[in-house]
C-alpha cells in the first residue's frame, strides 16, 4: 500500500511538471454592466442600488477628502497596475495583456454585448406566433428581429458613432484603456507609461483645470445607457412636419 501511495505520488508530480506555465486563457462571464475606470479597472455592482463609480472613487480618494487629485489617480494606477503585472516584472506584456482582455475584462472586446445595470431588464424582442391571427405580424416581428440583431452589432462595432469596447462603461471614450497606455508600442505597458496615462487622464476630465475632481462631476461625464425604445417606423400617411423649415446653408 505505501508503494502505492509513493507511486501515485509520484506520476501527480509529474502531471504537475508537464502543465505549461502558460495555461489557456478562458473568457469569464460577469451578468452586469461595470463601471470601468479610467485605468481600466472594472468595478461590478452586486445589487440594483450600488454605485460602481463611487466605488471606484471611494477606493482612488486616499485621504477621503470628497475630492480625486491628479496623485490619488497616479496612485490609484500603481495599484491596478501591481495586479495585472502578474509576473512582477515591471511591465503589462502582452500575455498579461490578453489575461486582462478576456478574464478580467472581457467588457472590453468590441464583440461584447452592451450590458445592462442591475434591475434594468433587457428589451423584449417579439417573435413570431404561429398561431397568430394577423397574417403580417409574423413577418413584421421577423423583421423587427433582424433589425435589433443588425443594430446590435453595429453597435458593438462602433458604427454609426456609437461607443464601443470600455467606453460604453466609462468617462472616457477609450474602447482599451489598458492597451492605450503603450504609447511607444512596443507591445508592454511599463510602470512609467501607465503612470503618464493616468496624469494625461486626469488632465481630460478635469475640464475646468481646477487640479481636483468630485464624484459628482464625474457622475455627470457617465454616457447614457442605450434607450430600450425601438425605432418607429414613419406612417407614409403622415403629415411631413419639415415642410416649411429651411434648408440647412450650402443647398
Amino acid at each position: 500500500m505505501r508503494s502505492s501511495m509513493l507511486l501515485l505520488g509520484i506520476v501527480a508530480s509529474g502531471a504537475q511538471a508537464q502543465v505549461s506555465p502558460k495555461s489557456p486563457i478562458t473568457v469569464t462571464g460577469h451578468r452586469w454592466a461595470p463601471f470601468i475606470s479610467p485605468m481600466g479597472e472594472p468595478f461590478r455592482a452586486r445589487t440594483p442600488t450600488d454605485d460602481t463609480l463611487a466605488d471606484w472613487f471611494a477606493k482612488a480618494d486616499r485621504n477621503h477628502d470628497g475630492v480625486l487629485t491628479a496623485s490619488e489617480m497616479v496612485a490609484d494606477a500603481e495599484r491596478f497596475f501591481a495586479t495585472l503585472d502578474t509576473n512582477h516584472d515591471g511591465q503589462i506584456d502582452p500575455d498579461e495583456l490578453a489575461q486582462y482582455e478576456y478574464d478580467v475584462a472581457p467588457d472590453v472586446q468590441a464583440m461584447s454585448k452592451a450590458k445592462r445595470a442591475p434591475g434594468q431588464p433587457s428589451p423584449v424582442i417579439k417573435r413570431p406566433d404561429s398561431n397568430d391571427e394577423d397574417g403580417g405580424s409574423n413577418a413584421r416581428a421577423d423583421r423587427d428581429r433582424h433589425r435589433d440583431r443588425d443594430e446590435e452589432f453595429n453597435s458593438s462595432l462602433g458604427i454609426g458613432g456609437a461607443l464601443q469596447g470600455a467606453a460604453r462603461y466609462g468617462l472616457l471614450n477609450m474602447p482599451e484603456p489598458v492597451a492605450a497606455a503603450d504609447t511607444d508600442f512596443n507591445r508592454a505597458i511599463t510602470l512609467e507609461e501607465f503612470r503618464a496615462a493616468a496624469l494625461t487622464r486626469f488632465g481630460l476630465l478635469d475640464k475646468m483645470r481646477q487640479g481636483k475632481l468630485t464624484l459628482a462631476e464625474l457622475e455627470a461625464m457617465r454616457p447614457a445607457l442605450p434607450s430600450d425604445r425601438h425605432h418607429q417606423k414613419r406612417d407614409a400617411n403622415a403629415p411631413d412636419v419639415r415642410i416649411g423649415n429651411p434648408l440647412p446653408p450650402g443647398h
